[in-house]
């Protein structure tokens, strides 16, 4: 698992401040500049060489898990569920709150129930507020998370925040910015 084309991608990535927040600009995690398939392709076999598939879907974030997802989806023959940024008043819908380094987001989970087993997968984890929202709703709904896997990790807390959600979370990369630069570490 070389993962060439993401780590060079990484080290090209734009850094922009939101506050002190330094936030990597990337085509896995912003759709920009554009996706391509290459990249796409490369990081999709690599999260589906790196979890279990012994589930019953997939579950992502709106919006940049969604290709992620999506590829996963087509390669594993596994279904896949988005949890949205839009209330649809559905019945069961389950309501939380994600809490990331820059911004306080409502989202909504449907279409998922008790006794469903399902793999997480995103694009980032930094501060591990997204990804423990979900987990702690999907529990609550007595869901059975059987992997968490993610593209980038951007943290030095990542075992923090697999304590806090009672669970490994499987990364492909883990980079740092360094003076306004990513580094792969």
């Amino acid at each position: 698992m070389a993962l060439e084309l993401l780590k060079a991608s990484l080290v090209e990535s734009a850094v922009v401040k939101r506050g002190d927040y330094d936030y990597v600009v990337h085509p896995l995690t912003d759709g920009i500049p554009r996706v391509m398939p290459e990249l796409l392709r490369e990081v999709t076999d690599a999260l589906t060489e790196s979890c279990s598939f012994d589930c019953d879907l997939i579950v992502t974030v709106e919006a940049l898990g969604i290709p992620l997802a999506t590829a996963m989806s087509l390669k594993t023959g596994k279904p896949f569920n988005i949890v949205r940024k839009k209330m649809y008043g559905l019945p069961g819908e389950v309501s939380l709150t994600q809490m990331t380094g820059y911004s306080k987001t409502n989202l909504f989970i449907n279409g998922v129930k008790a006794g469903d087993r399902v793999v997480i997968v995103d694009d980032v984890v930094s501060t591990g507020g997204t990804l423990w929202a979900v987990a702690e709703a999907l529990k609550k709904m007595l869901v059975k998370i059987v992997d968490i896997v993610v593209v980038i990790e951007k943290t030095d807390k990542k075992a923090e925040i697999e304590r806090k959600i009672g669970q490994p979370i499987k990364t492909l990369v883990k980079i740092e910015v360094v003076n306004g630069k990513v580094v792969v570490l």
